[in-house]
């Protein structure tokens, strides 16, 4: 049984990514794990990714069994991967031989640093990476709600950012996630000025008082850096924004609301949970310990 492996950089091609999603659905057939979020299918046409995949496909009919992703989310030269191989591939070393490529392809970018991704559950994925000398580090939840018409409030108004805004954003920024002001700043631009993605802000009485950023995936809409000035806490602020993303998403007909969260985080577990958000995935990170 010959294999060839070829390492692609983002974006890929739609048949490419056909080929990426049916080994999902296979794998997924066996394992009951949805891989697509960890290996970052969902950015595997955006020109603006920085990463690759590595692609490993059984000669005899050109079917894609083995696949890696690795992705520079934040553009600091550090990389989130993860290896997927068909059952059936698994026993026979394939995994071993798609780890190295993926490693090779970090030394050659010269990768500052690096996590590697395992969805909850998947106990073979976990003795794979203790065995390569990786530990665990944290686990990050996907909450989901349903898309759905809410009674808006009448004291709190929710509209998209505007630059007179940037002064209030970088505030609540600092004071809710311990941010400096430059990283506030590039927070709010990348949010602000990136394709797909719409920054809002929550204003009390003609004050801004929180923020949240959407975008648009299939039949979801994702919600990050939700932030409410801790002056406001505890008047539901948060709660009304999460609310204003299930009215966008009803009335852009998706169904579902998603955002991501570490499982550590007990005071944002709290007020997702008061809006109604319940866990529907959970990824666990793994950082190389020598």
């Amino acid at each position: 049984m010959n294999f060839s492996f070829m390492t692609v950089s983002f974006p890929v091609d739609a048949e490419t990514l056909r080929e990426m999603k049916m080994l999902c659905e296979e794998a997924y057939k066996i394992d009951g794990v949805h891989y697509e979020s960890i290996l970052n299918l969902p950015n595997a046409q955006n020109y603006e990714a920085s990463g690759f995949f590595v692609l490993v496909y059984n000669d005899e009919d050109n079917q894609l069994v083995g696949l890696a992703s690795a992705i520079d989310l934040l553009g600091l030269n550090t990389y989130e991967w993860s290896i997927v191989v068909l059952p059936m591939y698994r026993q026979i070393g394939l995994g071993d031989a798609v780890y190295q490529v993926v490693r090779e392809g970090l030394d050659v970018r010269g990768s500052d640093g690096e996590l590697a991704l395992m969805m909850e559950g998947v106990v073979s994925g976990k003795a794979f990476l203790e065995k390569r000398g990786y530990v665990y580090s944290f686990s990050e939840a996907t909450l989901e709600a349903r898309a759905e018409k809410v009674e808006k409030r009448d004291d709190v108004t929710i509209r998209p950012f505007k630059l007179t805004d940037t002064e209030a954003l970088v505030e609540i920024f600092c004071e809710a996630f311990g941010d400096l002001q430059e990283e506030a700043l590039e927070l709010i631009t990348f949010n602000s000025q990136t394709e797909g993605l719409v920054l809002w802000v929550a204003e009390e009485n003609g004050t801004v008082v929180g923020t949240v950023t959407t975008r648009k995936e299939g039949d979801a809409h994702w919600v990050t850096a939700l932030a409410v000035h801790p002056t406001y806490g505890g008047r539901g602020i948060g709660t009304a924004l999460l609310n204003s993303v299930k009215q966008l998403a009803f009335n852009g007909g998706e169904q579902f609301v998603l955002l991501d969260v570490e499982l550590d985080n007990n005071q944002a577990l709290a007020v997702y949970q008061k809006a109604g958000f319940s866990k529907s995935a959970q990824v666990d990170y793994f950082a190389f310990g020598g």
